[in-house]
């Protein structure tokens, strides 16, 4: 399903898991370990030329996103099935599993996003900021709102994982599916 652009970087070659999708203008460079199951979307760059970004399973980073590091200073970690949305920066953070960025946010260096959190769209996560597990935040800069039902997350993350999941897959096969309406 690889169709993006992959380049290695000092000697780093990213490495994608199976049944990985790459849309067309995707950029994944340099120190790059993408789990099994993820979709990167149309002109999204994962950059991992000066520092490294893990990414697990099931991810889908929506189009436009920027993924970057500092310079001996920040990595990146993105847990299971983990939502990005679309023009997202995450710049040197850790998501935990079942969590969602929105659209717009950013996430800045040292940043930590708790498992089945939220992070709501066109937020921003100042550095070093600790989002605990099922926070909902908001606002520029991003503040706690309320606690989200962990059930609830858990389910809708898993949904919108699955969903990219399917999304990429018509690019494999670009019949048109009966089943949607015009």
């Amino acid at each position: 399903m690889q169709q993006g652009t992959i380049v290695p970087v000092r000697g780093f070659t990213p490495i994608l898991g199976k049944d990985c999708f790459v849309a067309h203008g995707a950029a994944i460079i340099g120190d790059v370990r993408i789990g099994d199951e993820c979709s990167i979307w149309f002109n999204t760059v994962i950059r991992g030329d000066v520092n490294s970004i893990r990414i697990g399973n099931r991810v889908n980073i929506q189009d436009g996103s920027v993924l970057h590091t500092l310079f001996r200073k920040s990595t990146i970690e993105i847990g299971d099935d983990v939502s990005i949305g679309h023009n997202v920066t995450i710049h040197g953070a850790k998501i935990h599993p079942f969590a969602l960025v929105g659209m717009g946010a950013v996430v800045m260096d040292d940043a930590e996003v708790g498992s089945g959190a939220i992070v709501a769209a066109g937020s921003v996560v100042l550095s070093r900021t600790k989002i605990g597990p099922n926070e909902l935040w908001a606002g520029a800069p991003a503040k706690f709102i309320k606690m989200v039902d962990p059930e609830q997350s858990r389910e809708i993350n898993i949904k919108i994982a699955h969903n990219y999941l399917m999304y990429s897959r018509w690019y494999d096969t670009p019949e048109i599916d009966p089943t949607l309406d015009d």
